[in-house]
């Protein structure tokens, strides 16, 4: 109550900025599941699973894409990805394939070649089974590289940076730089032409291009002028001083542990070292990791309000490993369901429980936190 009984309204203050943070999920959590699921599709040239394995991707991308610049550059991804699969068949009609086919398509010229190109051919006879081994082997790559673009869609660069060891600091600064700067291009040349129609200026065309360009690169210095002031003022590029010992040390571990990670994959990919693969593998990544953690001495800095790996993120990355560890098992076990012959020509078919497992991909979906909404 006031003076003379009159009631007082409350006044709701807003909150303090940095009070409310959206909820967010770990990026690491993300690159992760994305990775496994490029690692599922390199399992199988079944183009029904290949497409099952985009489909995951792109709903889980559309139901928890933040609205960011660098989100939007899923799309890219899967233009690329369509470049890719031309290229590949535009390849096989051109160079011929090892593939061989019964039923021609087409017949090209065919260019004489020097005796030192055999194996190489240009023009010649089009078959369908080297066209749909060429389909194949195109729709594999550009599965891998959606679900990349699915990582950089979902993840943060900037929040990717905070959660690297400090060994890779560095270098992870120059990574996002790099990433973030073409968004902020393209964000540049779309705020001028849209300016430039509202005057009703022609923004395209060599004189729009140029009119247009020289804002955009004179933007783009001043940016990268700020950004060097920025990072000089953070003391970027400082590094503590270290013992010889410890430096010797890293440099082992971390050398070791790569080429030990080399030969373990080596291993596992290969019949012959099946025996030593794994263990060779889990012997480089931990030598690495110990690697990188010494490394992380030379590096003096804090983190303000680091990402936590919760129980949402460890669902994340389960669903992704699950999806590539049951596609491997589905190899092993029936491997003709994964990979369809093209001699003879077989129609594809979509193996069930393979599928269901791919379905295991959509759990991020759920469970994952919603950008739009505050946490």
């Amino acid at each position: 109550m006031g003076a003379g009984g009159t009631p007082q309204r409350r006044v709701a203050h807003p909150p303090r900025p940095g009070r409310q943070r959206r909820a967010q999920l770990h990026p690491g959590a993300w690159w992760l599941w994305a990775l496994a699921l490029g690692t599922a599709a390199t399992r199988t040239t079944n183009p029904l699973l290949l497409a099952l394995l985009i489909t995951v991707s792109a709903y889980v991308v559309a139901t928890r894409r933040p609205d960011t610049p660098w989100s939007r550059s899923y799309g890219a991804f899967v233009k690329l990805a369509l470049a890719v699969i031309l290229v590949r068949l535009l390849f096989a009609t051109v160079l011929g394939s090892p593939i061989p086919g019964t039923h021609t398509l087409l017949t090209l010229p065919e260019l004489p070649l020097p005796s030192w190109a055999q194996g190489i051919r240009l023009g010649g006879e089009v078959t369908a089974e080297a066209l749909t081994f060429a389909l194949y082997d195109g729709l594999r790559l550009a599965t891998l590289l959606i679900c990349v673009g699915a990582a950089n869609a979902l993840a943060n660069p900037a929040r990717l940076l905070k959660s690297l060891p400090g060994a890779l600091y560095e270098l992870g600064v120059a990574v996002v730089v790099a990433l973030t700067f073409a968004p902020n291009l393209i964000a540049d040349v779309q705020r001028l032409r849209a300016a430039r129609r509202l005057r009703g200026r022609p923004d395209r065309g060599l004189r729009g291009l140029l009119q247009v360009g020289l804002p955009v690169l004179e933007g783009a210095l001043e940016r990268s002028v700020s950004l060097a002031a920025a990072m000089d003022a953070r003391g970027y590029g400082r590094t503590a001083r270290v013992p010889p010992a410890v430096r010797r040390t890293t440099a082992a571990l971390t050398l070791g542990g790569l080429l030990g990670v080399c030969a373990g994959t080596y291993g596992l990919l290969t019949a012959e070292g099946a025996g030593y693969g794994l263990p060779m593998l889990l012997a480089g990544l931990t030598a690495a990791l110990a690697g990188l953690k010494l490394g992380g001495r030379r590096s003096l800095r804090t983190r303000y309000r680091p990402d936590r790996w919760d129980v949402r993120a460890w669902l994340v990355v389960g669903s992704g490993v699950a999806v590539a560890a049951l596609l491997a098992l589905a190899g092993a076990r029936d491997p003709a369901a994964l990979h369809p012959g093209v001699v003879p020509l077989v129609t594809p078919a979509l193996p069930l429980w393979p599928a269901a497992a791919v379905l295991l991909g959509l759990l991020p979906a759920f469970v994952a936190p919603d950008p739009k909404e505050p946490s």
